[in-house]
């Protein structure tokens, strides 16, 4: 009889929470006391979309937003390189030590962990917005090794010197897959909602890449939705663990839909 491979990786936990949570002083400090009861290694990647939006304004500078998406030109990347990597990620990491966790805030640019292009303009031009080429994970390792938990700005760089705004999702995703050789990984994404609900508004417990299809052909997974279970199904088949996607009071994992590649 066969001897079963145990899984010798140490856990770890990479939570991505949208700037609606991380901009209110409630939300934010409820999402870092359950992020601080997190057991084991584990990474926090934040957005900030809010604050750069009012602060933006403030210096006469208009957003302009695309399907949801920043425009993003000279003048709104210093907004968002000072908002993202300064005050939303410093603001998050100075609170983390209240909760006795040794944070470090990055961007994509810190050590040159995660670089990325410039996306093309196509139908839209959408600036300096970044689309990801590769993300250290051994890099990360170091750092998260030596009891360090990385806070992962919106931010990355094109190796050229010039900062490129990027996807908070994306980010998340990059981290995960990138550090999945060297953990056992678990991404959960926060929204408001309790997870990806059904027809008749109850939380799917689990989605399959085959139960995905059904539900995209049913039309009960529609509109945002659909590329951001996309996004998880790839970290997955990328060695991730699984994805959960959840409210920001359930980033414990222990609620919500959880992604994963097959049943079982």
């Amino acid at each position: 009889m066969d001897t079963p491979i145990l899984n010798s990786k140490e856990p770890l936990t990479v939570v991505k929470v949208g700037g609606a949570v991380v901009e209110d002083e409630q939300q934010l400090s409820s999402l870092l006391d359950h992020f601080a009861a997190i057991p084991g290694h584990k990474v926090l990647v934040h957005g900030g979309g809010r604050s750069a939006t009012r602060i933006a304004a403030s210096l006469g500078i208009e957003s302009q937003m695309v399907n949801g998406r920043r425009i993003t030109d000279a003048d709104m990347l210093r907004v968002v390189t000072m908002v993202y990597g300064g005050l939303v990620n410093k603001n998050i990491v100075a609170r983390l030590q209240v909760h006795g966790i040794d944070a470090l805030g990055l961007t994509g640019a810190d050590m040159d962990v995660i670089r990325s292009h410039r996306r093309p303009a196509g139908e839209v031009d959408y600036g300096f917005v970044g689309d990801v080429d590769y993300a250290d994970g051994g890099k990360m390792k170091v750092l998260i090794q030596q009891g360090i938990t990385p806070v992962m700005a919106p931010l990355t760089h094109d190796g050229k010197g010039n900062m490129l705004n990027t996807n908070a999702d994306t980010i998340a995703g990059e981290v995960a897959k990138a550090l999945a050789p060297f953990f056992d990984v678990t991404l959960i994404y926060s929204f408001e909602m309790p997870g990806v609900m059904d027809a008749d508004g109850k939380v799917i417990s689990k989605i399959t890449r085959e139960s995905f299809q059904k539900y995209v052909d049913e039309g009960v997974i529609s509109g945002g939705m659909i590329p951001k279970i996309e996004n998880a199904l790839q970290a997955v088949n990328a060695g991730v663990r699984r994805v959960i996607i959840t409210q920001a009071n359930a980033i414990d994992g222990k609620k919500g839909t959880a992604v994963v590649g097959v049943d079982s």
